[in-house]
Protein backbone atom coordinates (compact mmCIF):
# COMPACT_ATOMS: atom_id res chain seq x y z
CA UNK A 1 0.00 0.00 0.00
CA UNK A 2 1.38 3.54 -0.95
CA UNK A 3 1.40 6.62 1.49
CA UNK A 4 -1.49 9.10 -0.07
CA UNK A 5 0.47 10.91 -2.91
CA UNK A 6 -0.72 13.33 -4.92
CA UNK A 7 -1.80 10.62 -7.84
CA UNK A 8 -4.57 9.60 -5.63
CA UNK A 9 -6.54 12.80 -6.16
CA UNK A 10 -4.99 13.73 -9.49
CA UNK A 11 -7.73 13.89 -12.52
CA UNK A 12 -7.55 9.96 -13.80
CA UNK A 13 -7.40 9.86 -17.86
CA UNK A 14 -8.66 7.01 -19.71
CA UNK A 15 -5.06 6.41 -21.05
CA UNK A 16 -4.07 5.39 -17.49
CA UNK A 17 -2.11 8.37 -16.35
CA UNK A 18 -3.42 11.56 -14.06
CA UNK A 19 -3.32 15.00 -14.72
CA UNK A 20 -1.78 17.42 -12.37
CA UNK A 21 -2.62 20.57 -11.65
CA UNK A 22 0.81 23.50 -11.35
CA UNK A 23 -0.49 24.09 -8.12
CA UNK A 24 -0.15 20.88 -6.44
CA UNK A 25 2.67 20.00 -8.30
CA UNK A 26 4.25 22.71 -6.57
CA UNK A 27 3.16 21.63 -3.31
CA UNK A 28 4.86 18.53 -3.63
CA UNK A 29 8.24 19.09 -5.11
CA UNK A 30 10.89 17.54 -3.44
CA UNK A 31 8.52 14.34 -2.40
CA UNK A 32 7.74 13.11 -6.33
CA UNK A 33 10.20 12.16 -9.49
CA UNK A 34 9.70 15.15 -11.93
CA UNK A 35 10.86 14.61 -15.34
CA UNK A 36 11.08 17.01 -17.99
CA UNK A 37 10.63 15.54 -21.28
CA UNK A 38 11.74 18.71 -23.45
CA UNK A 39 15.12 19.33 -25.54
CA UNK A 40 17.60 20.61 -23.87
CA UNK A 41 18.01 23.83 -25.44
CA UNK A 42 14.09 24.82 -24.11
CA UNK A 43 15.17 24.18 -20.52
CA UNK A 44 17.14 27.74 -20.95
CA UNK A 45 14.05 29.17 -23.02
CA UNK A 46 11.78 32.02 -21.36
CA UNK A 47 9.53 29.20 -19.97
CA UNK A 48 12.81 28.22 -17.31
CA UNK A 49 12.42 25.30 -15.72
CA UNK A 50 11.15 23.95 -12.30
CA UNK A 51 14.21 23.58 -9.67
CA UNK A 52 15.42 19.77 -9.03
CA UNK A 53 14.00 18.06 -12.58
CA UNK A 54 15.42 15.33 -13.97
CA UNK A 55 15.87 16.01 -18.17
CA UNK A 56 14.56 13.00 -20.40
CA UNK A 57 13.95 14.00 -23.83
CA UNK A 58 11.05 12.45 -24.79
CA UNK A 59 13.05 10.27 -27.65
CA UNK A 60 15.73 9.16 -24.89
CA UNK A 61 12.79 8.46 -22.52
CA UNK A 62 12.10 4.30 -22.91
CA UNK A 63 15.61 4.53 -22.77
CA UNK A 64 16.47 6.31 -19.53
CA UNK A 65 13.50 5.05 -17.10
CA UNK A 66 14.63 1.47 -17.85
CA UNK A 67 15.84 1.24 -14.28
CA UNK A 68 13.48 3.67 -12.70
CA UNK A 69 11.26 2.26 -9.90
CA UNK A 70 8.04 1.25 -12.01
CA UNK A 71 5.12 1.57 -8.49
CA UNK A 72 6.60 5.20 -7.27
CA UNK A 73 5.00 8.72 -8.75
CA UNK A 74 6.36 9.95 -11.55
CA UNK A 75 5.56 13.94 -13.01
CA UNK A 76 6.46 15.12 -16.14
CA UNK A 77 6.38 18.36 -17.52
CA UNK A 78 7.14 19.35 -21.12
CA UNK A 79 6.26 22.82 -22.70
CA UNK A 80 2.19 22.44 -23.20
CA UNK A 81 1.53 18.97 -22.03
CA UNK A 82 1.53 17.59 -25.11
CA UNK A 83 4.57 15.74 -24.90
CA UNK A 84 4.49 14.99 -21.67
CA UNK A 85 1.21 13.15 -21.72
CA UNK A 86 2.77 11.30 -24.77
CA UNK A 87 5.25 10.10 -22.58
CA UNK A 88 2.70 9.20 -19.42
CA UNK A 89 1.13 7.05 -21.82
CA UNK A 90 4.80 5.55 -22.74
CA UNK A 91 5.50 4.84 -18.89
CA UNK A 92 2.36 4.06 -18.54
CA UNK A 93 2.80 1.03 -21.88
CA UNK A 94 6.07 -0.09 -19.77
CA UNK A 95 4.62 -0.67 -16.64
CA UNK A 96 4.95 2.56 -14.48
CA UNK A 97 2.27 2.56 -12.28
CA UNK A 98 1.76 5.74 -10.31
CA UNK A 99 2.08 8.38 -13.32
CA UNK A 100 1.31 12.17 -13.86
CA UNK A 101 1.28 14.28 -16.23
CA UNK A 102 1.50 18.60 -15.73
CA UNK A 103 -1.77 19.90 -17.33
CA UNK A 104 -0.61 22.80 -19.05
CA UNK A 105 3.16 22.14 -18.88
CA UNK A 106 5.28 24.88 -18.49
CA UNK A 107 3.05 27.52 -19.59
CA UNK A 108 0.35 26.87 -17.12
CA UNK A 109 3.32 26.80 -14.33
CA UNK A 110 4.51 29.59 -14.89
CA UNK A 111 1.08 31.36 -15.47
CA UNK A 112 0.00 30.42 -12.72
CA UNK A 113 3.07 32.41 -10.71
CA UNK A 114 4.82 29.24 -9.95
Amino acid sequence: MHPSTPFETAAPTAAGYRDLSPAVLHAVLGTVRVVDVRESDELTGDLGRIAGIEHAPLATLPAGAAGWPRDQPIVLVCRSGGRSSRAARVLVAAGFERVLNLAGGMIAYRAAGL
